[in-house]
């Protein structure tokens, strides 16, 4: 009778338990290298600029001046929303640059 019920044994199962945990080890590494990375995105030209963490924490917020309008708000909103949208792409796309095949909501 095979141990483990039909696994192939003790060895085979140590082996398959030790390629989890590097696998593991290695997945823990790669998020804390992405939540490391800074990621820098602007819109309008640089009328807005921003770093945000792998994290998708907001870290550095610049809006040039002449951007600031009080009677055109919802300009300086869209161009907010799009430096963000540009950031987070490009966590997404590191995401996907250090572990292909896996679902961006792994990390």
């Amino acid at each position: 009778m095979a141990g483990f019920n039909g696994f192939g044994g003790g060895m085979q199962m140590q082996q398959l338990m030790k390629q989890a945990q590097a696998m593991q080890e290695k997945m823990q590494r790669q998020k804390e290298e992405l939540e490391a990375s800074v990621f820098d995105a602007s819109s309008g030209g640089g009328m807005v600029e921003l770093k945000m963490n792998g994290k998708r924490e907001l870290v550095a917020l610049k809006i040039k001046p002449e951007v600031v309008d009080p009677d055109d708000i919802e300009m300086l909103e869209d161009l907010i929303k799009a430096a963000v949208n540009d950031a987070n792409s490009q966590i997404d796309a590191k995401m996907q640059e250090m572990m292909p095949g896996i679902p961006g909501g792994m990390f």
